[in-house]
């Protein structure tokens, strides 16, 4: 699954985890063990986390912009 997703390395997803939560930002790198995603605090802050990919359920891209997502 991982092999798939690393035409994403710099573009943002959604990262959803087995427990139920889920993250968002940019893709920074893949391995067979984890994931580095930039991820947005606040303001002009961000952070780089890793995350074990035994605790991923799935990785989806973020869509295109259209009006049929604009609220």
């Amino acid at each position: 699954m991982f092999e798939k997703i690393k035409y994403l390395i710099g573009k943002p997803i959604g990262v959803h985890f087995k427990n139920g939560l889920s993250v968002s930002g940019v893709l920074c790198d893949v391995s067979d063990e984890e994931i580095s995603i930039i991820e947005y605090l606040y303001q002009e802050k961000f952070i780089q986390r890793y995350y074990d990919v035994q605790m991923i359920q799935g990785i989806y891209m973020f869509p295109s912009c259209s009006d049929e997502y604009l609220n």
